[in-house]
């Protein structure tokens, strides 16, 4: 139970931190211009200059992110299927993060 519990954190806390401080951070690497209020704006952007894959990706990700934090289910087969999902879905952030990296390292 302590790995699962770890998986969920770490899957928290790296799509946290990717949009809390790297997505802004690129976007003021890159010296992007425009008002970019919202948060679907700041990742279109990200999309548009080849820094983030895929927006759509990105919101599924958060979305498996909201499950976690806000859905219990007191079935252990849902709690199974959350979590297999979660497992599978973690290549992917990793994916992200690796790709959002390569595109910024192009500035330093």
């Amino acid at each position: 139970m302590r790995y699962l519990i770890s998986l969920l954190s770490g899957f928290q806390n790296c799509r946290i931190v990717m949009g809390a401080k790297l997505f802004p951070a690129v976007i003021e690497l890159t010296y992007e211009e425009g008002e970019l209020t919202t948060f679907i704006d700041k990742l279109n952007r990200l999309e548009k200059i080849g820094a983030l894959g895929s927006v759509e990706q990105w919101l599924k990700l958060r979305e498996m992110r909201n499950q976690f934090a806000h859905d219990y289910p007191d079935d252990p087969e849902i709690q199974s299927a959350l979590l297999n999902k979660a497992f599978g879905m973690a290549g992917q952030l990793l994916q992200c993060l690796d790709h959002v990296v390569c595109f910024a390292a192009k500035y330093q």
